[in-house]
């Protein structure tokens, strides 16, 4: 993620406009909920941050408050916020410990300058009358039910499209999430076919306009934004949502296909590109999203706003060649999760594709959640001079003391017990995958706490997956002990590369694993009571998102 910064506006006393409060030594303007509810509702660029683990987050957070966890502050918020004198409204406890003292002075010391904290927290904002929703990624999928109760988006029961495909009727079934999700699990005999390349491509698959294309996902949002944007862009063919997707596949008795590697064409037809691209820039300029030569990217902007680039295509193509300042953000994905993509509300979006489809679909369903948006004209291949990933944007991690894999895995088998510990901050994810055999897995914004379970040591050994994580948490251990403190070189991707032996399993757990909120959705053994009362809740976004008032959605 980029942004153009313009100069730095002064704060004024709306700014900040109640009593600062010292909180553990950090001095912290607040607002309160009715100010960040002006500012939302006035387009206001603001970001409010929920800076406790994912899974504490996902329970109940405000409609537009993003995660940040305090754990990864300097690992993830220049990238995703640019700007550093952008408004921003922290709140998150935990465990009864207030979080956002410890995320604010991480915050400054990262250059932030209007940090401010959410009078009350999350109960000072419930009981003002705020509402809270659970889950993730609330806004694209709320804003998904929205657009099926105005536009009415066709759909088919698991029941009917089975028998479709039983009958061996004229019917294509394109999964639109990512093709790792596909690859999970899948409607037999569908093909992947992620949200932003469904009308670039369908046209491949069904060129005959009676064939009936089927849209699915693992719920209801995907499957209803990619069904919309073939009717919003003037598909021909009959076009249905698989109603609620692979659980309303599963919960009708229906069997899932598992590692299908079905994708969609590589190449588009000139004839069939030239009419998606007639189609997507009728849905854009509807939607109003606006263009932007190239060359004038990088003046964009008025003082106060934050300018997001993406580069919508997919990762592949994106690694091959993109824009300078341009971030990965895969169309259909950045649709479902702007929340993380673009946590600042009220920022202005900049999309970039190499077809003049995919950044116009894309920019029509963000316009119409309330986005100001700027696809960028068309441009020639040599300016993607740009390649391989988006580079990191993360401070200098702190000088460490290091130790190879191979020089660490002589000294576990010398050593006696209570001299070495080592201490696993990667995810909760990847800890049960794989880790050093007895290595404890640790959230590093609950460290001390995590400690006091792994007890005393002589010396302690952190990793995480690249050891950058690790090498932060080891300046936050040199205040908790006056033990020898070193780090894995290359983190325990390091130590897999040389060979070394593993384990998996919940095996040391020093922390609870709530890093990352298992969602219903995923996966292929979530229970029958949990998939339908999720498909529950996504019915009642709708309702709550007219109590809360602040969504901004606008729909064609």
């Amino acid at each position: 993620m980029s942004s153009h910064s313009n100069d730095v506006p002064s704060q004024t006393a709306d700014d900040v406009r109640h009593a600062e409060t010292n909180f553990s030594g950090v001095t912290l303007p607040e607002l309160t909920y009715h100010d960040v509810r002006a500012a939302l509702l006035a387009g206001e660029e603001i970001a409010l941050l929920d800076v406790r683990e994912e899974d504490p987050y996902a329970q109940s957070h405000p409609l537009w408050a993003a995660n940040l966890p305090l754990s990864r502050v300097e690992i993830e918020a220049w990238a995703r916020i640019p700007r550093r004198d952008t408004r921003i409204v922290l709140y998150g406890e935990y465990g009864g410990e207030d979080l956002t003292p410890r995320a604010a002075a991480a915050l400054r010391k990262l250059g932030y300058t209007d940090v401010n904290r959410l009078a009350g927290g999350l109960g000072g904002w419930i009981a003002a009358g705020g509402e809270v929703f659970r889950d993730v990624n609330v806004p694209s999928k709320a804003f998904g039910e929205w657009v099926e109760g105005l536009r009415h988006t066709p759909s088919l029961s698991a029941q009917e499209v089975k028998a479709l495909l039983d009958a061996e009727a004229d019917v294509v079934v394109v999964d639109a999430r990512r093709f790792d999700e596909y690859q999970t699990m899948n409607i037999p005999g569908s093909t992947s076919v992620p949200g932003a390349e469904l009308v670039l491509r369908v046209r491949e698959l069904a060129p005959d306009p009676a064939t009936r294309v089927i849209v699915n996902c693992a719920g209801r949002t995907r499957s209803i934004i990619g069904t919309q944007s073939l009717v919003n862009a003037g598909l021909p063919n009959p076009v249905a949502a698989l109603r609620n997707g692979t659980i309303g596949w599963t919960l009708a008795g229906q069997t899932l296909e598992r590692g299908a590697d079905r994708r969609h064409p590589a190449t588009v037809r000139e004839a069939t590109l030239a009419v998606a691209r007639e189609g997507a820039r009728a849905v854009a300029d509807r939607a109003g999203v606006r263009r932007i030569a190239l060359e004038d990217v990088p003046s964009l902007g008025v003082p106060g706003r934050t300018v997001y680039r993406f580069d919508v295509r997919t990762p592949e193509e994106y690694a091959a060649g993109h824009l300078p300042d341009f971030a990965s953000a895969p169309g259909g994905q950045l649709v479902q999760e702007t929340d993380h993509q673009a946590p600042v509300r009220g920022a202005w979006i900049v999309l970039a594709d190499d077809d003049g489809v995919r950044a116009d679909m894309t920019g029509s369903w963000l316009a119409q959640m309330g986005w100001t948006v700027y696809v960028v004209e068309p441009h020639g291949a040599e300016a993607r001079s740009a390649q391989g990933g988006w580079p990191l944007h993360t401070p200098s991690a702190p000088e460490v003391a290091t130790v190879a894999p191979a020089l660490l895995a002589r000294w576990l088998e010398e050593a006696l017990p209570g001299q070495i510990a080592v201490l696993d901050f990667t995810s909760g994810v990847n800890y049960v995958k794989r880790h050093i055999p007895g290595a404890w897995f640790v959230i590093r914004a609950r460290l001390a706490e995590a400690l006091r379970k792994v007890g005393p040591a002589q010396r302690y050994v952190l990793t995480c997956g690249s050891s950058l994580l690790a090498r932060f948490a080891a300046n936050d251990l040199r205040a908790l002990t006056d033990a020898e403190i070193v780090v894995l070189e290359g983190g325990t991707q390091a130590w897999i590369n040389a060979g070394l032996p593993l384990e998996s399993g919940e095996t040391r757990l020093a922390s609870a694993r709530d890093d990352r909120y298992r969602r219903p959705y995923e996966g292929t053994d979530n229970a029958a009571e949990a998939m339908q009362a999720y498909l529950d809740w996504e019915f009642g976004l709708v309702e709550q998102l007219r109590r809360d008032g602040t969504h901004r959605f606008q729909v064609i």
